[in-house]
């Protein structure tokens, strides 16, 4: 079937004729060279094609795809965004507004798609990382299959699990939640199953039949209860054991930044992905692990509106500081692995540095997206 847009375009639109003579709305994500890894472009298409979709009264679902075999959606445009924050951190001032504008608008892609009026499906085979967690996780359907390698890898660059990554960890068992965000630990398929993050699970050289059955189904009834009837005993895949599980459950962010690392350094042993984990977070951004517990504690009672505008506070800071172009740079760019944060260890990260992210940049002007939840 060829897409309603132009073939070379980076999001490629389907609208599908289901059974019961409705509409399926389908995005690709189709960069594959970039692992579909969303620019301002794609996320600005996604935004607009919603829109429409949603005012439509034929149209009954959405599913979300990722072109290739390789991933669904490897995250954001990282690279634009260090080329805008060099030139702002060179100059001393804003002289290029590219990642606050990328900040903004895709926080408000993402809770479009959590609160869509209509059941969304994503297809989260191969890597599910960063801006493609954000999509993933808030469709209301969330497949995985044997190739899923999902991940919220900021502590790596020097940022913080966004994207709607706040809604996301706020919502899963604490214990996993907090070693996720301060490890960037990879999930495989059964771990987003037990973490309640994967909501189905399909073979992946069979996924095609997610497509097929959503087509097939008869809506007439209610949409809902048609996805849940399309999706229900797909092709089973093969999953790989569950490594979460090797996660203390004593673990806890309210405990505080120092308990939880240390918490986290006892699990030491537990299996090899637990030590990667440790390492991960040991050799990671400093800034990044205080902000994540300081999040996942701000977090509790929030609503999903509210966890967003914290997510811009906290991006729109990272953007100003250093540790985030500082991490791309090491890991992206010049790939030295290398990176110089701003505190060298836990032990040294001030308190009030990392509360800082959470304070009112804008000096009383208003959040960007003050409006969302209105």
């Amino acid at each position: 079937m060829e897409p309603l847009n132009d073939p070379a375009a980076p999001v490629l639109f389907y609208e599908h004729a289901t059974a019961s003579g409705e509409v399926l709305a389908h995005a690709e994500l189709s960069v594959e060279a970039t692992l579909n890894s969303l620019s301002l472009d794609m996320i600005d298409l996604l935004a607009d094609a919603l829109r429409g979709w949603a005012m439509r009264d034929d149209v009954v679902a959405v599913l979300f795809t990722g072109a290739g075999d390789r991933a669904f959606c490897a995250g954001g445009d990282i690279q634009a965004l260090y080329h805008a924050m060099v030139k702002n951190h060179e100059q001393g001032e804003l002289v290029d507004d590219y990642a606050f504008q990328f900040f903004e608008r895709e926080y408000r892609l993402d809770y479009q798609i959590h609160t869509f009026p209509k059941p969304t499906v994503a297809m989260g085979h191969g890597v599910v990382m960063g801006g493609g967690l954000g999509i993933f996780s808030g469709s209301d359907f969330r497949i995985v299959s044997e190739r899923s390698r999902i991940a919220m890898p900021e502590v790596t660059i020097g940022l913080f699990p966004d994207a709607g990554q706040t809604w996301l960890l706020r919502n899963m068992p604490a214990h996993y939640a907090t070693f996720l965000g301060v490890t960037g630990s990879h999930m495989n398929g059964a771990d987003a199953l037990e973490v309640g993050l994967g909501t189905h699970q399909v073979d992946g050289q069979s996924r095609a039949v997610v497509l097929e059955r959503l087509c097939a189904a008869d809506y007439s009834a209610g949409a809902e209860a048609a996805v849940a009837g399309a999706l229900s005993d797909l092709p089973e895949a093969n999953l790989p054991d569950a490594q979460v599980t090797a996660i203390s459950d004593e673990l806890n962010p309210q405990s505080g930044l120092e308990t939880v690392v240390t918490t986290i350094r006892g699990m030491s042993g537990a299996s090899e992905w637990v030590d990667r984990g440790i390492a991960a977070m040991d050799s990671g951004c400093p800034t990044t692990v205080g902000i994540v517990v300081e999040q996942l504690n701000r977090a509790k009672g929030m609503t999903l509106a509210e966890t967003f505008q914290m997510e811009m506070v906290i991006g729109t800071h990272c953007a100003e500081n250093q540790d985030f172009a500082e991490g791309v740079r090491a890991l992206l760019i010049e790939k030295d692995n290398a990176p110089q944060w701003q505190f060298q260890d836990l032990e040294s990260l001030p308190a009030a540095y990392v509360s800082a992210h959470f304070a009112d940049p804008w000096n009383g002007a208003g959040n960007p997206l003050a409006d969302l939840g209105e």
